[in-house]
């Protein structure tokens, strides 16, 4: 029976159950429950049905929100998936770490209004996650296998969209990554607590299941060359993200103990993991018993605070040169970390890391903000004779990434690059200028969201498959008999 939806004036809005700031502190599993059943359909049935679904305007991938949230409140499930699986590859991570409120939830009708958005993340986690238990969710088998071959260079979201749209499309898809396990960023950078490790190897399985080969430990430019891989491969997607990380330009900034946000994440991840990590056993890498200053107001600065108050440190503070309004991260992971014990210093940068071979603690300087830089937002300004000093056993650049050189790495001096280290692309076909050489995600568009990065896959697959086809033409026009004209 169809169930009423517009219930947002009698049904108040109400969030997955989350577990106390005590109890996790403690470990690394994910903060937010799930919904019952009746729970996620009521969420559900808070939907307005928008004429213009702002939701799905601002969604990077224009998931069917309104659809799928009037298919759970009639309690038609699969079909909800089934709908929700249609533009996503990954609903159930993008319903765990996509920053709702700067997206589909930010622009919801009944937020603006007063009477609190729809839970949309939480009920398409719920989506997916019973899709998984029921049996629903099953491995690509294409229609009919095609004998074309493409490469794809990073198993983050990005690789992984793309190998997944062009396996059901009957591609023989083959990723390489430099790195141990797939997932890129899902596996190594990005806490359990927000995105539990087993959620992505389960789709890891999937692909594999599906025909999706992977070659990993293979490092592009050392292993085998790109060139090569363009010769292997029909068409070639560069998927790498991006690794490097931005330097603070400090005094002091060499000492031991002050170390990158990445190199930090992928101890703790890979600690989690069961791996034999040297650096976080010795101390170098762990957060326990130590005061821990971030430096950083993004995602990357909040999943270091928040990793390293479970890891047992003494005291967690995040320095961030603007004020909280202007906080690049997203609002829900600050009121987490807050939640959790993290003390901000707000509009506060590092002047310099003091210590004697090992950081003892951080000069900074209060900042103020003063007129708007080229992006519209004010430019922070150091305030004169207002330095101060934070006690620091352990500095966390979280600065945010920049591309490697790729050009270098991969050893092909016509890749196409921009002034900022990424790669140029096409936009109407996701093509570089070297012929069948695609890329996406985070390396043409600099440190984004996974959303993105599933967006680039899946609009590179349609690329791919259109210039497959293309050559396809060519190839039987050419074949063809000419038409031979009357003297």
């Amino acid at each position: 029976m169809a169930s009423k939806m517009m219930q947002f004036v009698s049904t108040p809005q109400a969030t997955p159950e989350k577990r106390q700031p005590e109890a996790r502190r403690v470990d690394f599993d994910e903060i937010y429950g799930r919904y019952s059943k009746p729970g996620a359909e009521e969420q559900a049935s808070r939907c307005e049905q928008c004429g213009v679904p702002f939701c799905q305007v601002h969604c990077p991938l224009h998931n069917n929100i309104p659809d799928w949230l009037k298919l759970t409140a009639e309690d038609r499930l699969e079909e909800a998936y089934e709908l929700s699986s249609a533009t996503n590859n990954f609903p159930e991570i993008c319903g765990r770490i996509c920053p709702q409120d700067r997206l589909c939830e930010g622009n919801c009708v009944i937020e603006q209004s007063g009477h609190g958005t729809v839970t949309i993340g939480a009920v398409e986690k719920h989506i997916t996650d019973t899709a998984f238990d029921m049996g629903w969710v099953k491995p690509t088998k294409p229609a009919r296998e095609r004998e074309e071959s493409i490469g794809i260079i990073g198993a983050g979201p990005a690789g992984l969209a793309c190998a997944d749209q062009l396996r059901k499309k009957g591609y023989q898809v083959t990723v390489y990554d430099r790195y141990d396990r797939v997932g890129g960023l899902m596996i190594y950078g990005i806490p359990g607590f927000k995105l539990e490790k087993p959620i992505v190897e389960r789709r890891a399985e999937l692909l594999t299941e599906g025909g999706v080969r992977f070659v990993l430990n293979c490092a592009i430019g050392e292993d085998v060359t790109f060139a090569e891989l363009r010769e292997r491969h029909d068409a070639v997607f560069v998927a790498t993200g991006v690794y490097r990380a931005r330097a603070i330009q400090a005094p002091g900034v060499g000492l031991d103990g002050v170390v990158k946000a990445l190199d930090y994440l992928t101890a703790s991840n890979r600690k989690g993991l069961g791996d034999d990590v040297p650096a976080f056993d010795d101390g170098s890498l762990n957060a326990k018993d130590k005061h821990v200053v971030v430096v950083g107001g993004g995602d990357t600065a909040m999943d270091c605070v928040r990793t390293a108050v479970r890891q047992g440190a003494k005291s967690v503070k995040c320095l961030y040169r603007r004020d909280e309004a202007n906080m690049p991260g997203s609002v829900r992971e600050v009121a987490n970390a807050k939640e959790e014990g993290v003390e901000f210093v707000w509009l506060s940068a590092p002047e310099a890391f003091l210590g004697n071979g090992h950081v003892t603690a951080v000069r900074a300087s209060r900042m103020r903000l003063g007129a708007p830089d080229a992006t519209g937002r004010q430019s922070p300004e150091p305030m004169p004779g207002s330095s101060f000093q934070l006690e620091a056993d352990l500095v966390i650049e979280a600065l945010g990434f920049d591309p490697e050189d790729l050009v270098a790495m991969f050893g092909e001096k016509d890749l196409p690059v921009t002034r900022w280290g990424t790669l140029r692309i096409d936009w109407t076909t996701m093509m570089t200028d070297l012929e069948g050489v695609f890329a996406g995600g985070d390396i043409v568009r600099g440190a984004s969201l996974v959303v993105w990065g599933v967006r680039d896959g899946r609009d590179a697959a349609t690329g791919i498959h259109r210039y497959i086809q293309s050559r396809g033409e060519a190839t039987t026009d050419a074949d063809a008999p000419k038409l031979q004209l009357a003297s």
